[in-house]
């Protein structure tokens, strides 16, 4: 069966295609829209000097040739889906990795599991526990984007400088039209780096608390001080003053990062939930989890809405099964539990996959080629959305599902495209079992 590659209908002849009246970037969970690319040699950012799009639009400078790899060799397309499509079904236990797609990509990898009985965990599954264990015991309270920039007085980041991952972060949370002057910005045991009143111009002020012992130390005594129970005679100053402040804050943001948490970081997460829960008793507050880059948020909302359960599931015979702890790759690569890595990277190159000696199936970003041309992997080059393909994302906040457009087609199927191709090879192989028998 050959393969039809996914272009895009506004191409020129030259590769590129119109320019987007907006581009919204992939490169993190923010999904900017307010800044765009100018299409040429290279890509070029303008309006932001985001580090984050910088590097991940720089990825795709001189690429040169788009080749798929089979054991070292390279490969037509063709060939290199059907001998994935080969190693999948001599599988009994697969791993899909990586996840790092959009919507369209994760439910045709989720149909395509559900042909080989495969357990499902993204990249940054270690760093989203975390959240996903709070949200199963206690619940949450969150807030947007949109709360933070009309309405936020006080925002908190707890553990966190929140710029490293998400470099436009503050810009986002500027207040809005009208609003006036924003408002003050408190960093807990955010460690070095912190952001300072000349990075965050908005603010009314920007403070730093740095309590003596660790993070769930400071989160324990602040939600203790928040509840107005008895602490310690030598508490720290500056954190009663902190909890003074959440009280009479007119709106209080918590801002957390899960990836930045020590081990066992559920727990700090849950006592963050317990001291929302209070502080909107008399007034009102929520939390904004910074997380989910390289797609992380949208496969594990993808999952969510096909299966009814989270990331770290297994598509088997008996139905889906989720094992939050068993499920992790690193685990099951560790231990041998499954038979095969596919591994999905389609947004940058900086999540190549596990080495490991098991058969590896890479759809990835191209400059991934060289590592893994190779005995033992089939590599295929897949498209980037928003920038050689379209696609959806599901913003950080959860509220949202954002359209990419392409702004140059480079030829390169989509993920989705790829896990159909896959699909369908399946079925012909599972049709001739059953003719033999």
């Amino acid at each position: 069966m050959s393969t039809t590659t996914e272009t895009n209908p506004t191409a020129s002849a030259f590769g590129a295609v119109a320019q987007p009246a907006s581009w919204t970037c992939p490169f993190c969970s923010l999904l900017c829209d307010g800044f765009s690319v100018r299409a040429g040699a290279a890509l070029e950012l303008t309006g932001s000097d985001c580090p984050r799009a910088r590097a991940g639009l720089a990825a795709f400078d001189g690429l040169g040739r788009f080749t798929p790899w089979v054991d070292g060799a390279s490969a037509s397309l063709d060939a290199a889906l059907d001998a994935a499509a080969e190693r999948l079904a001599a599988a009994r236990l697969p791993l899909f990795g990586g996840l790092a797609t959009d919507v369209q990509g994760m439910r045709a990898l989720y149909r395509l599991a559900n042909v080989g009985g495969a357990i499902l965990d993204h990249a940054h599954g270690e760093a989203m526990m975390p959240a996903l264990r709070m949200l199963q015991d206690r619940g949450q309270m969150f807030t947007t984007l949109a709360e933070i920039r009309n309405r936020a007085d006080l925002i908190v980041c707890v553990g966190t400088d929140a710029v490293s991952s998400h470099p436009e972060f503050f810009r986002r949370c500027a207040p809005a039209d009208g609003r006036g002057e924003g408002g003050r910005v408190v960093f807990l045991a955010a460690g070095e780096g912190t952001p300072t009143a000349a990075d965050i111009p908005w603010a009314s002020a920007v403070e730093a608390v740095c309590p003596a012992g660790d993070l769930f130390d400071a989160v324990a005594m602040l939600a203790a001080l928040v509840d107005g129970r008895r602490v310690a005679a030598d508490a720290s100053s500056e954190l009663s003053a902190l909890a003074d402040a959440m009280r009479s804050a007119r709106y209080c943001v918590i801002v957390w990062e899960p990836a930045r948490l020590p081990l066992h970081g559920a727990l700090v997460g849950e006592t963050l939930l317990r001291l929302l829960m209070n502080l909107n008793r008399k007034t009102r507050a929520g939390a904004f989890t910074l997380g989910g880059n390289d797609g992380a948020q949208t496969a594990n909302g993808a999952m969510s809405w096909l299966s009814g359960l989270p990331l770290r599931s297994r598509v088997g015979p008996q139905g889906v099964d989720h094992d939050p702890l068993q499920y992790a790759s690193a685990r099951l690569l560790e231990e041998g539990a499954v038979d095969l890595l596919l591994w999905v990277a389609s947004f940058t190159p900086g999540l190549p996959p596990p080495e490991t000696a098991l058969p590896r199936i890479v759809l990835g970003h191209p400059a991934l080629a060289a590592a893994c041309a190779q005995a033992g992997t089939v590599f295929i080059p897949v498209a980037t959305p928003g920038i050689n393909a379209d696609g959806h994302l599901l913003r950080a906040d959860s509220v949202v599902s954002l359209p990419l457009r392409a702004v140059r087609d480079d030829g390169l199927p989509t993920v989705a495209a790829v896990a159909r191709a896959l699909v369908a090879r399946l079925a012909k192989v599972g049709a001739a079992k059953e003719g033999a028998q």
